[in-house]
């Protein structure tokens, strides 16, 4: 047990403590049931910086960067039961990294690492930092969980995901993925009590509850999460309907999913009521898979309303300081975009069983600026996959994939071809 200690004072002591007690539960019963599975990916990302970049005066160009990442999953499963943990180490460098270090706020950075400064449980853990170097370990998930018949209460550190946005998605607002991240295996975990109940007629409820502390370090309920989704199936229909209270604004959503012709189209439309005042954010989708060329192929087309972009393409210091909710957004990583207005599209093509290569397109209707992405997804062996990447913004200045303006004249933050690989081994 010396291990499980040793997490413990790194991970803080009533984390701990949790920790060890449900290990010790599920070790002394002869009649558990272990699982346990895991990855090791290593993946490097090249960034060119516009000769006009501000990014410039404070990295190489390109940049280059090299993250590994190893995850271990691990099940215990007794009767009803089941303790759900995943361990991740995380080692990141480069020049990114430095110079994310040296200028945390800028260009909206998010952590390097998952922060769990406002979570309830702090299991995350600095093992090491240096210039342009951070190792760390920490826990994404530390959950238990009791299933019966018609219902289900999950207790921990777990991922849930809401809503019918494939690309963009207004009705998840749990550590949603950026549009255009690469690799959307996991969902970053926080600390919830979620439940959900099975009607006889397969319609389900679902309610979450996410603790969070201030920034204080206070459990405070003006920065906790209450929801709940019921879903519901009518014919060839269906529906769901949201009630949330999130970081002290109150939220109601309406989606639904319809096949129309052999297609499936989606959509939610999501209202916030902050300070008085209607905020509404809408997605709607259009999905249909044919066979071209003796390959399949699976499209989508969506549009995006974010209610609290700004619909002028005005995206200087001064404007969006007159924007407090999108920025909150932005900083909280709820919201990955800057306009109001958006238009993206997604098809993937099988070049082969073992060969995806994925097309995606994200375009800013408000300042006419677009970024194109090149996926390609290749299973090289049975437990081997092999994922490179091409990332390329259109764009003048000022606009948000050309670059918005960084408050120093005649220097964007503009970002420009990036290439990224990843090689992960699953065991």
């Amino acid at each position: 047990m010396t291990y499980i200690f040793t997490l413990g004072d790194h991970f803080g002591s009533k984390a701990g403590m949790v920790f060890f007690l449900l290990m010790t539960f599920v070790s002394v019963q002869a009649s558990t049931d272990f699982n346990y599975k895991g990855h090791i990916k290593y993946r490097s990302l090249l960034t060119d910086y516009p000769s006009d970049s501000l990014f410039q005066d404070f990295s190489d160009d390109p940049a280059w960067d090299n993250n590994a990442d190893l995850r271990l999953n691990f099940s215990a499963y007794r009767s009803s039961w089941t303790l759900h943990i995943d361990y991740q180490l995380l080692t990141i460098g480069g020049d990114t990294v430095s110079m994310l270090q040296q200028n945390p706020g800028i260009g909206f950075s998010s952590s390097l690492i998952p922060d769990d400064k406002n979570r309830l449980m702090n299991l995350t853990h600095i093992i090491s930092e240096s210039d342009g170097s951070i190792t760390a370990h920490r826990l994404d998930r530390l959950q238990l969980s009791y299933t019966a018949d018609q219902a289900v209460i999950k207790v921990g550190r777990q991922a849930i995901s809401w809503g019918n946005g494939l690309i963009y998605n207004p009705m998840d607002f749990f550590n949603p993925f950026d549009p255009a991240a690469i690799d959307k295996e996991y969902k970053t975990g926080d600390d919830m009590i979620y439940g959900q109940y099975l009607f006889d007629n397969s319609n389900d409820v679902q309610a979450v509850w996410v603790g969070r502390r201030d920034d204080a370090g206070e459990v405070n309920s003006k920065v906790a999460s209450t929801a709940a989704k019921y879903h519901v199936f009518l014919n060839d229909y269906e529906f769901d309907f949201l009630l949330a209270e999130h970081f002290g604004d109150r939220t109601i959503g309406l989606g639904g999913v319809a096949n129309v012709g052999g297609s499936i189209w989606r959509s939610d439309i999501v209202v916030t009521d902050v300070d008085n005042d209607n905020v509404v954010s809408a997605v709607v989708n259009f999905a249909y898979s044919w066979i071209a060329c003796d390959k399949n192929v699976s499209a989508v087309l969506e549009y995006y309303r974010n209610g609290f972009g700004i619909d002028d393409g005005n995206y200087s210091p001064a404007n969006l300081a007159a924007h407090p909710e999108l920025v909150q957004r932005l900083l909280r990583g709820e919201l990955f975009t800057l306009g109001q207005n958006y238009l993206a599209a997604s098809a993937i093509i099988e070049l082969s069983p073992l060969w995806l290569f994925t097309p995606n397109v994200f375009a800013n209707l408000d300042d006419n600026s677009v970024m194109l992405q090149l996926l390609s997804q290749h299973d090289l062996q049975q437990d081997l996959q092999l994922m490179l990447a091409l990332n390329l913004p259109f764009g003048s200045d000022g606009s948000e994939f050309g670059g918005i303006e960084s408050g120093v004249p005649d220097r964007p933050l503009s970002v420009g071809v990036s290439v990224f690989m990843q090689l992960a081994w699953y065991f």
